[in-house]
């Protein structure tokens, strides 16, 4: 380990303040012994300046996914008291919203003899790839509604029913969303992407819950052993993405006007209340709203193909949750034994309300808030459960899926995606994606294994296994 930091407990670190100039609080992260083996110092340089923020509260945290990113490492957690406090877009990323949804239907495995016909079906219903464009044609005015209601307005369109509604994260919708603060660039890069899924780590898969940990939570959430799911994977596009840019832009001369003192001007950052924080939260929850309607409107789309190749109701496709992983929002946590208000900030994290909090739909209120986190290709994705123990600890917050340990780039040159599209194959997993290159980059070697990543969380009791799905086919963007 990095001289300096201090082991807390069996899966818990501690940065000290002091570790670098300027530092406000410790800084907080989660690892077992194995997941040592792959932590990058560079992003322990993050996870401390980000501790030097102003008006950060409690610490600067970095769930067991942690690795080097722009500005906070990804899987970076912070919270700033609102009055004080600072927000960036380095603590939200440039996919804002980028999240997971789950769906589960009446099949079972047995089910799914034509399983490579619908899976091809599904590759041509949902547009996948760098600058995927979509069949449907948005106007001005209903882009501006996509981005004001969400997931709340992809329903009303048509595109799903009300009880998805009930389970999304914020019911799909962040209310203090403004599109004055999207710019027409922004808008333009919008229009043509909705309901598709992009490129990256962004999937759709056919999965299997494999085992279930948690039978009564389970039973709440509507999920059992053998039955088949889908898992839905994506943000919000080129128009995230945009809103990221411009807004960093501004934010990096507000730094001084505001008399900030970084030590990375990735960190680039305004007060909360300033006009200037004020404009990119109006933004980044407007894009977070395209994104929740943009996975609603993929998951029409699934359930569209399901009925017509697998005979089975539209309405037998059941939303089971669905969770923002690259975001920022003004919530009260307990500090100093005081209910303050915060923006926490969660970077490549997830939320993980605990059983009885007011934002945990009404069917799930005593399990606590469903947590999805996807694997790698050919990997376990996980479903879990949110715990008081978050609420405590790490501001309502747990992990976001397995965490890279190999670039992009670095993957392209060491993996061959036609040998891991025949392994899979073995393997019983059909895998679609618009180029071998596509696949090389998001192999599960380029990834942290997601079973270890996942015990961490579980075992310090931040969130709770509740069931353990696998692939059976794969689309990769």
């Amino acid at each position: 380990m990095i001289k300096g930091v201090i082991k807390k407990g069996e899966y818990e670190w501690e940065i000290p303040v002091g570790f670098i100039p300027g530092m406000r609080v410790p800084a907080r992260f989660f690892l077992s012994d194995e997941l040592t083996k792959t932590l990058e110092e560079g992003a322990l340089q993050q996870l401390a300046n980000v501790a030097t923020m102003p008006g950060i509260v409690k610490n600067s945290l970095a769930m067991p996914d942690i690795h080097w990113g722009y500005g906070f490492p990804i899987g970076g957690v912070a919270a700033f008291e609102y009055d004080s406090g600072v927000i960036s877009p380095g603590g939200v990323g440039f996919d804002i919203n980028c999240g997971v949804r789950l769906l589960t239907t009446p099949l079972k495995q047995s089910d799914l003899a034509k399983k490579k016909e619908i899976l091809d079906g599904l590759y041509d219903a949902v547009p996948v790839g760098v600058g995927a464009r979509s069949s449907l044609h948005l106007s001005e005015k209903q882009l501006e509604n996509m981005m004001t209601d969400g997931a709340v307005f992809a329903v009303e369109e048509g595109y799903g029913n009300k009880d998805d509604i009930i389970h999304c994260e914020e019911q799909g919708r962040m209310k203090e969303a403004d599109p004055a603060h999207v710019s027409r660039k922004a808008k333009a890069r919008g229009v043509p992407q909705c309901g598709t899924l992009g490129a990256g780590n962004h999937f759709l898969e056919i999965q299997v819950i494999e085992e279930i940990y948690d039978e009564e939570a389970a039973q709440s959430y509507g999920v059992e052993a053998g039955q088949i799911c889908m898992m839905i994977h994506c943000g919000s596009r080129g128009l995230g993405h945009q809103v990221c840019t411009d807004h960093l832009q501004v934010l990096e001369n507000a730094v001084s006007k505001y008399n900030i003192s970084l030590p990375d001007k990735q960190l680039a950052c305004a007060p909360i209340t300033s006009p200037e924080g004020r404009a990119y939260f109006g933004g980044m929850a407007a894009a977070a709203n395209y994104a929740w309607a943009n996975r609603q409107m993929i998951t029409h789309k699934v359930r569209s193909v399901l009925t017509r190749m697998c005979g089975i109701s539209y309405d037998d496709i059941r939303l089971v949750y669905d969770v923002a992983h690259n975001v920022a929002k003004i919530e009260e946590h307990a500090v100093d034994g005081k209910m303050t208000k915060v923006c926490v900030h969660r970077k490549g994290a997830t939320r993980a309300f605990g059983p009885g909090c007011p934002d945990v739909p009404a069917d799930y209120a005593h399990a606590g808030q469903p947590v999805i986190i996807p694997g790698s290709m050919g990997s376990s994705s996980f479903l879990l459960k949110g715990t008081d123990v978050a609420m405590r600890q790490t501001f309502g917050s747990t992990c976001h899926g397995a965490g890279r340990v190999l670039s992009r780039s670095q993957a392209k040159k060491k993996i061959k995606g036609k040998n891991i599209r025949e392994i899979l194959g073995k393997a019983g997993i059909i895998v679609r994606a618009p180029h071998d290159g596509a696949i090389a980059e998001e192999a599960p070697d380029a990834y942290k294994s997601s079973s270890e990543v996942v015990s961490v969380v579980h075992n310090l009791g931040i969130s709770r296994l509740v069931a353990r799905l696998e692939p059976l086919g794969v689309i990769k963007g």
